[in-house]
């Protein structure tokens, strides 16, 4: 190129063209993570619900259960794991609290999930448990990857200790947000009591072995997703919990622990909507407007270059004086 300009833009082209895919496959998986030492928490209700009365150990109707999710980082857990694994790993101690119509707590389910920052798949480290017992997560649990596709995935059940397909079901709009609606059934399951009981004096992990009696559990769970972040802005489930046999319902075949339509509270939903809304933006600088955006001047700076040669190497025209 005879161009001095001509040669600038060509450099340029090549720079932002390079610059396109380096943002969106280098730099995305090392920018977009979820921070260690975040602490969110969302309170569900069930309204109205049905609940063991433990004194009677029979089923009664109430107003409503109040179920509190905690998630809190251990930054000092998750730097420990990420110098053994080389992997940057967040490690959430999350509590599920459950409580009666008179603020009483019924039940309290305690668990650590070890994942990695950007793809949320789970690691695999010492300290990974569910109400103090260890478990080897399968899949996801409270939060779907960045960019997440219209697929299944594999979903993490507390209760039962396994994992199993959570199914894509479409794209719905909610709150302004186009997001993507899950949905998975668990079967009734026999599952382990809880540790932490309402019923003073009652050990739990011997409470099956010493009364025969069996705790069993039924879900359908609900989510709805925003695609760009993998934050679900929406849960709900119907819950269904059972003991059955055994000489603690005193010749019953089966009572209702607790039943009922679990859904998030409004200010929750409100929050976490906004919330979304201010990350994507981010996320979508990242993995689309900067990319593309790029790509698309480096192509115009590649035209132009080729334009100002075109009209450098083109003959000047004849100058002709009068005879």
């Amino acid at each position: 190129m005879r161009s001095r300009a001509g040669l600038v833009l060509l450099a340029l082209a090549v720079f932002f063209t390079t610059l396109s895919p380096l943002l969106r496959w280098y730099a995305f998986p090392r920018l977009a993570k979820v921070p260690p030492g975040q602490y969110q928490e969302v309170v569900m209700e069930a309204r109205p619900a049905t609940l063991l009365d433990y004194g009677t150990l029979r089923a009664r109707r109430v107003d409503k259960v109040t179920i509190v999710q905690t998630l809190k980082g251990d930054v000092a857990a998750s730097e420990r794991i990420e110098r053994t694994t080389g992997r940057d790993v967040v490690v959430w101690d999350a509590l599920a609290h459950v409580q009666g119509p008179d603020g009483a707590m019924i039940s309290q389910i305690p668990e650590r999930y070890i994942f990695d920052a950007h793809t949320q798949a789970p690691v695999h480290a010492p300290g990974e448990t569910v109400d103090g017992t260890p478990v080897r997560r399968d899949g996801i649990a409270f939060k779907w990857p960045f960019l997440t596709e219209k697929r299944d995935y594999r979903y993490f059940d507390a209760q039962t200790r396994t994992s199993a397909p959570i199914h894509y079901r479409g794209t719905r709009s909610f709150r302004g947000l186009d997001v993507y609606y899950f949905e998975q059934t668990v079967p009734w399951t026999k599952v382990p009591y809880p540790r932490t009981m309402p019923i003073p004096g009652i050990d739990a992990t011997t409470l099956e072995r010493d009364t025969g009696t069996t705790r069993w559990y039924t879900t359908r769970r609900m989510f709805w997703v925003d695609p760009v972040t993998g934050a679900p802005v929406n849960g709900e489930e119907i819950h269904r919990e059972e003991l059955r046999g055994g000489t603690l319902l005193g010749g019953r075949d089966r009572v209702t622990v607790f039943a009922g339509h679990v859904k998030m509270r409004p200010d929750y939903i409100d929050h976490t909507v906004d919330l979304v809304k201010s990350q994507r933006p981010l996320i979508l600088l990242l993995t689309s407007y900067l990319p593309w955006g790029f790509l698309a001047l480096g192509g115009c700076t590649l035209t132009l270059a080729l334009v100002l040669e075109a009209r450098s190497r083109a003959p000047a025209p004849r100058s002709t004086t009068p005879g």
